[in-house]
């Protein structure tokens, strides 16, 4: 790869969808971390990041119903988000450049992974503890 490689800018891979099938295509592309399999990567890494992804969910389960603390989710979440980040680079090395509306992709550096995949779990599981906060279902 050269340098060129990995500073293109390119268009995503839902090319020029609009409305609803844009938002569906974002939707995806932030919570399914694994690449299409055009995309391929390594088999090992896409299982391990699939059987996490799987515990994780039923960890999440478990604490909506009472079973796990918020101290044990916590640190499922970060086991998780680790592994993402690897997931990522291997099937989906790309994050977006300019703002978060914008069509355009660069080549991810561990850093540009590291930050994304942190904020974008940062928001997801402090809105899942929200909810189940809400619902009464989470005792802090």
């Amino acid at each position: 790869m050269t340098l060129a490689d990995r500073n293109e800018l390119r268009q995503p891979s839902y090319g020029e969808a609009r409305g609803a099938a844009w938002l569906a295509a974002e939707l995806r592309d932030h919570l399914w971390p694994w690449g299409s399999g055009a995309q391929g990567g390594r088999t090992s890494l896409r299982l391990a990041g699939f059987g996490l992804a799987v515990a994780a969910t039923i960890a999440w389960i478990l604490t909506a119903l009472g079973h796990l603390s918020a101290g044990a989710i916590i640190g499922w979440w970060f086991g998780w988000s680790v592994l993402e980040v690897f997931v990522r680079l291997d099937g989906k090395p790309y994050v977006k450049e300019g703002p978060w509306w914008g069509r355009l992709y660069r080549r991810a550096s561990l850093m540009d992974m590291l930050c994304y995949v942190s904020f974008k779990n940062l928001l997801i599981g402090a809105s899942l503890f929200l909810s189940l906060k809400a619902m009464g279902l989470l005792q802090l």
